[in-house]
């Protein structure tokens, strides 16, 4: 079957996550190695990945500590320096090839403003703070579906998070492709369930064009 649209995560598929830990270690004053660490603790563990933050702070409410942030001037940030290098020229490799790329995450209202103001080479960019559904729901996806326009067969999910990307993609009846990157693309990436859900395992984007011109 032919892969018509290709649908990528966010974090850590596009865009590394370094200055979004690093900013969070700053403002609750711990050392950015600590919560790095405590990161990897919780990607192990399999919980989600807010989790680090309570590490560090048991009483912390996080979207308050969120607002704060943004109110105090040190919010959320997004340029082309946070963006893998294989990013511009795989998305523009896949349109060429005649596919749709379109760029769904969890992510803010204002990471989405972000994203698109970098003119990414992709026919749409969406995120779950705008659409009001988040990933693992099968809302989500469902949304994802309607977008692409495509049926579930000729649409590719591609994401490094297996609870949050491939498990619920696959179940949606996508196409689903895990990225080894990040903490959890190389954590999870050999694991048997992973594996078998998994369509297609690649260690760059730029393995899409293959794909869809498979």
């Amino acid at each position: 079957m032919t892969i018509r649209t290709v649908v990528l995560d966010i974090g850590e598929t596009l865009t590394r996550d370094d200055r979004y830990w690093a900013a969070w270690a700053d403002w609750l004053n711990v050392p950015r190695h600590t919560l790095s660490a405590l990161v990897g603790a919780v990607v192990v563990d399999g919980r989600d990945n807010a989790n680090a933050l309570r590490l560090v702070r048991p009483s912390i409410d996080v979207p308050a500590e969120y607002a704060a942030r943004e109110a105090a001037g040190r919010g959320e940030q997004l340029d082309d320096s946070d963006l893998y290098d294989d990013v511009r020229p795989a998305l523009t490799a896949v349109r060429a090839a005649g596919a749709r790329v379109i760029i769904a995450g969890n992510q803010s209202p204002k990471a989405g403003a972000m994203l698109r103001a970098l003119a990414l080479p992709a026919d749409l960019v969406a995120v779950s703070g705008e659409w009001g559904v988040a990933k693992p729901s099968p809302e989500f996806f469902a949304r994802v579906l309607t977008e692409a326009g495509t049926i579930p067969d000729e649409t590719l999910y591609v994401g490094d998070h297996p609870a949050n990307d491939v498990f619920p993609a696959r179940a949606a009846g996508l196409r689903t492709a895990h990225l080894r990157r990040g903490p959890w693309g190389h954590w999870w990436a050999d694991d048997p369930a992973v594996r078998a859900a998994a369509d297609w395992s690649i260690d760059s984007l730029r393995d899409l064009v293959d794909i869809v011109n498979t």
